[in-house]
C-alpha cells in the first residue's frame, strides 16, 4: 500500500512485525508450477447418522465408475471422448430446501474421497439464504488459491480466471462440490474441463441449462417416502420404540413433512424424552401445529417444518432458545465461537456449549471445529421467532455487539501486522472477548477464515444504518485484504465505508476511506481516480489535523507522478510528505519519504544520502523488512557509484532478511541486485547462481521476470566458458 512502501511483496508467512504491499505486478503475468503443496482437501465434515437415499447414492456411484472407465479413451474434437462421452462428468442434485441435497452431496463425496488423488474443493455458493450469493469469480478466486496460484497473479476477469482454473485442473483427478448454487449460469465458469475430474452441484433449482447444455446427469431428491422417514426416526429413537407404535411413527414423519431436516430435530428432541409415548408426541406435534396455522401462507416456505422446528425450539432451554434466535441475525456462511459469544453477550465457553447444545439438537450443524453454519429453513425460524420474542432494542444490541467483535479482532490484528498503519477511534470494547494473537501469522489466518463473515457483517451494518462500524471496519482491515490480495474485495469494502461515512457526515472516515480508495486506484493503474481521491483525503486531513493521512495522501499523489514520469512534481509531493512527518514525528512516514525521494534523484549521490537517512531512521524503529526493502533503491545507487563492495553485505543481508519473513517476491528482487553486485566483483559464477535462484522463485509466482534472469545467466555462463576456452 502506498502508506507503506511503493513496490514491496504482496505474499506473507511469518511473525513479520510489519509487512507492507506491492504495487500493481508490472509486466505478464502467468501462473507457474514449482510449488509443492499438498493436494487442497476442502470438504467440510461428513453429516453424521447419514441413512437412506441409497438409490440416489448408487446413480452418483455409477456416474463416478463410468468417468473412472471413460478416463481412458483416446478424446476427440470438441472436449469429447472419441464415442461422444463428455470430457467432464457433471451431477447435479436438486430438490427442495431442507431435503438433504447438501448431506447426500457431503456423504457420497467423503465416501468418494480417496477416487481422487489430486483433492477436492469445495464451495457454498449461498444461492438461497442471508446476504448476497457468491459470484463465479470469487469462488474462483478460492479455487485457484487452494491450488497454489499466487494470489497477487489472479486476474480480475472472471473469465481469465476460469481460464486458469481449467489449465490448473488439466490432467487432474480432482472433485469438485458446489453446492446451493442458484442458477446454471452462476456456476458454469466452476465446472473443470478435465475427464479426470468429477463436478457435484447441489441447488434448489433443475439446473435444466446445465442438463442440456453441458449433459449434466440429474439426481432428483425429493421427500422421503413414508417407511424411509421411519426408518431415518430409527436411527436416533431406536427401532424397539418404533415398532412399539408404528402408526404413530408414520403420523410423526408425516407431521415433518417427511423432510430429512424436520425428521432429526424431532428424533432428536423426542430422544431426550424417552418416557414420551409416540402417540403423545404425535399429540404434541398436532397442537403445534394447529397453534401456528394461522402463521402459514400459501408461499411460506416453512409452513410443512414450522410445527416440528417449534416443538423442539420450545423444549430447550431459554438460554439455548436466545442462542437460537440470535444466530439468525448473522448473515454470514459460518459463525465462529468469537463472534457467537459477542453476538449471544457471553463468554467463549459458555458460547460453545450452547452452540454445542443447538447441534446436538440439529438445529445447527459443525462445519468443522469451532465453525458452525445455521440450515436457511433454520434460519428463517430463527428470524421468526427473534422478531416475536426479542424487542428491536435487544437484536440492535445484539447486532452491533456482534459488529464490534469483528471491528476490535480485525483491529488488534492490523496493530500485529501492519504496526505504522492509520489508527482510527474505534467503539468501546466493554464486555467483549477480543483474541490475543500469538502473532502475525496468526492474524492473519484469523483474516482468511473470517473474510467473508468480515463482508458479511460490514454490508449488513451499511444495511442497518451501523455507519461508524461501517466506515471503520474497512478502514482497519484494509492491509488484510490488500496483502491478501483480494483486490475486488478491498476496493468494494472501502466503497461501502465511504458511504456510510458520508450518510455520517464523518470527515475522518471520508478521508480514511478515500486515501484506500486511492491505493486502489494506483494499484489498479487507474491514476485519474487516483489522484482524485488522493486530493481529496488530503485536503480533509489538513482541515481535521490528521497528519498521518495527509503526509501519505501527499505522498501517493507523488508516487503517481512519478509512474507517470514527472520526476520534479513527484519530488515536490514527496517533500511536502517528509516536512508532515518530520514536523508530526511520524517516523515510518519520514522513512519511507525519503526512499521516495531517493528513488526520484536515480543513482546520483543525492540518493544515496537519502536512502542511508531513510534506513537509520528504519533501524532506529527496528522494523527490518523496511531495511532491507530500502536496501534495494540505495543499492542501486550505489553500484551507480562504482561502490559494489559496499553494495554487496547489504543485499546479501536483505535476501536473509526477505527469507525469515517469507517474503519471496522481495526475496527474489534482492538477489537479482545481489547478482548485479556480484557481476560488478567480477563474481560471474556467483552472479549467475543468485540469478537462477531468483530465477526458480519468480517461476513460483508466475512472474516472467524468471525467463530473462535465467537467460542472462545463461550467457554469462556461456561467455564464462568461452573465456576460458580462449585462454586455453
Amino acid at each position: 500500500m502506498s502508506s507503506e512502501d511503493p513496490i514491496a511483496a504482496n505474499q506473507f508467512e511469518g511473525d513479520a512485525g510489519t509487512v507492507v504491499q506491492a504495487q500493481s505486478v508490472q509486466g505478464g503475468i502467468r501462473i507457474g508450477g514449482g510449488r509443492d503443496l499438498p493436494p487442497p482437501r476442502q470438504l467440510p465434515l461428513d453429516v453424521s447418522g447419514f441413512v437412506n437415499r441409497e438409490a440416489s447414492l448408487r446413480a452418483l456411484d455409477v456416474l463416478l465408475a463410468d468417468s473412472t472407465t471413460e478416463a481412458t479413451v483416446p478424446t476427440g474434437p470438441a472436449g469429447t471422448a472419441a464415442d461422444g462421452v463428455p470430457a467432464v462428468v457433471v451431477s447435479a442434485v436438486s430438490g427442495a430446501p431442507g431435503i438433504g441435497k447438501t448431506a447426500l452431496a457431503l456423504h457420497w463425496a467423503h465416501r468418494s474421497r480417496s477416487r481422487f488423488p489430486d483433492g477436492d474443493l469445495y464451495v457454498d455458493m449461498r444461492g438461497h439464504g442471508p446476504g448476497r450469493p457468491m459470484t463465479a469469480g470469487e469462488a474462483l478466486d478460492g479455487f485457484l488459491r487452494a491450488l497454489g496460484a499466487p494470489p497477487e497473479a489472479i486476474p480480475d476477469d472472471p473469465g481469465q480466471r476460469a481460464s486458469i482454473y481449467r489449465t490448473l485442473l488439466d490432467g487432474k483427478r480432482m472433485l469438485v462440490v458446489l453446492d446451493n448454487a442458484a442458477s446454471s449460469s452462476d456456476i458454469r465458469p466452476l465446472l473443470p474441463a478435465s475427464r479426470g475430474c468429477f463436478a457435484l452441484i447441489t441447488s434448489r433449482s433443475t439446473l435444466a441449462g446445465l442438463v442440456a447444455r453441458e449433459g449434466a446427469a440429474r439426481v432428483t431428491l425429493d421427500v422421503l417416502s413414508p417407511e424411509e422417514s421411519v426408518a431415518l426416526l430409527a436411527t436416533v429413537l431406536g427401532t424397539d420404540r418404533i415398532a412399539a407404535d408404528p402408526l404413530a411413527a408414520l403420523r410423526i414423519a408425516e407431521l415433518s413433512g417427511h423432510l430429512p431436516l424436520a425428521l432429526r430435530v424431532v428424533a432428536e428432541h423426542a430422544a431426550g424424552r424417552p418416557e414420551l409415548s409416540l402417540a403423545d408426541l404425535v399429540a404434541e406435534l398436532e397442537d403445534e401445529r394447529h397453534r401456528l396455522d394461522a402463521l402459514a401462507t400459501e408461499e411460506d416456505e416453512l409452513s410443512d417444518v414450522r410445527a416440528a422446528f417449534s416443538w423442539s425450539y420450545r423444549a430447550l432451554s431459554e438460554p439455548r432458545r436466545r442462542a437460537f434466535r440470535l444466530l439468525g441475525l448473522h448473515t454470514g456462511p459460518d459463525i465462529g465461537i468469537g463472534a457467537a459469544a459477542a453476538l449471544l453477550d457471553t463468554d467463549p465457553a459458555t458460547a460453545r456449549r450452547r452452540l454445542r447444545g443447538l447441534t446436538a439438537a440439529h438445529l445447527l450443524r459443525e462445519t468443522s471445529n469451532d465453525r458452525f453454519h445455521l440450515h436457511d429453513l433454520l434460519r428463517a425460524y430463527a428470524r421468526e421467532r427473534l422478531d416475536a420474542e426479542d424487542p428491536q432494542r435487544e437484536r440492535t444490541r445484539a447486532v452491533r455487539r456482534m459488529f464490534s467483535w469483528y471491528l476490535l479482532t480485525a483491529d488488534a490484528g492490523r496493530r500485529l501486522i501492519l504496526p505504522y498503519s492509520h489508527a482510527v477511534p474505534l467503539v468501546p470494547a466493554e464486555g467483549i472477548d477480543v483474541p490475543r494473537f500469538g502473532g502475525a501469522q496468526e492474524a492473519a489466518r484469523w483474516f482468511e477464515g473470517e473474510r467473508p463473515n468480515v463482508l458479511a457483517a460490514l454490508r449488513l451494518a451499511v444495511d442497518l444504518g451501523q455507519y461508524d462500524i461501517a466506515w471503520k471496519l474497512p478502514v482497519v482491515a484494509d492491509g488484510f485484504f490488500e496483502l491478501g490480495s483480494y483486490w475486488s474485495d478491498w476496493e468494494d469494502v472501502h466503497r461501502l465505508g465511504l458511504r456510510a461515512a458520508q450518510e455520517l457526515g464523518d470527515a475522518l472516515g471520508e478521508a480514511s476511506n478515500l486515501f484506500c480508495l486511492g491505493d486502489a486506484g494506483w494499484r489498479g493503474g487507474r491514476h485519474d481516480e487516483a489522484l482524485t481521491d488522493y486530493r481529496r483525503a488530503a485536503e480533509l486531513s489538513r482541515e481535521l489535523g490528521d497528519a498521518w493521512l495527509e503526509g501519505f495522501a501527499s505522498r501517493g499523489i507523488g508516487l503517481i507522478y512519478e509512474e507517470r514520469h514527472e520526476t520534479e512534481a513527484a519530488a515536490e509531493h514527496f517533500r511536502s510528505a517528509l516536512r508532515v512527518f518530520q514536523e508530526n514525528g511520524i517516523r515510518r512516514g519520514e522513512g519511507m519519504a525519503l526512499l521516495s525521494l531517493g528513488h526520484c534523484a536515480a543513482d546520483t549521490g543525492e540518493a544515496i544520502e537519502l536512502g542511508e537517512r531513510a534506513l537509520a531512521v528504519f533501524a532506529e524503529l527496528g522494523d527490518e523488512w523496511s531495511r532491507a526493502w530500502g536496501t534495494l533503491p540505495l543499492a542501486s545507487a550505489l553500484l551507480a557509484q562504482g561502490r559494489a563492495s559496499d553494495t554487496e553485505p547489504r543485499l546479501r543481508h536483505a535476501v536473509e532478511t526477505f527469507e525469515r519473513f517469507g517474503d519471496r517476491r522481495s526475496m527474489a528482487m534482492a538477489m537479482a541486485s545481489h547478482g548485479e553486485a556480484l557481476l560488478a566483483m567480477d563474481d560471474a559464477s556467483g552472479a549467475a547462481a543468485r540469478w537462477r535462484a531468483a530465477a526458480a522463485i519468480y517461476d513460483e509466482l508466475g512472474d516472467d521476470r524468471a525467463e530473462e534472469l535465467r537467460t542472462r545467466a545463461s550467457d554469462l555462463e556461456q561467455g564464462q566458458g568461452q573465456g576460458q576456452a580462449d585462454g586455453r
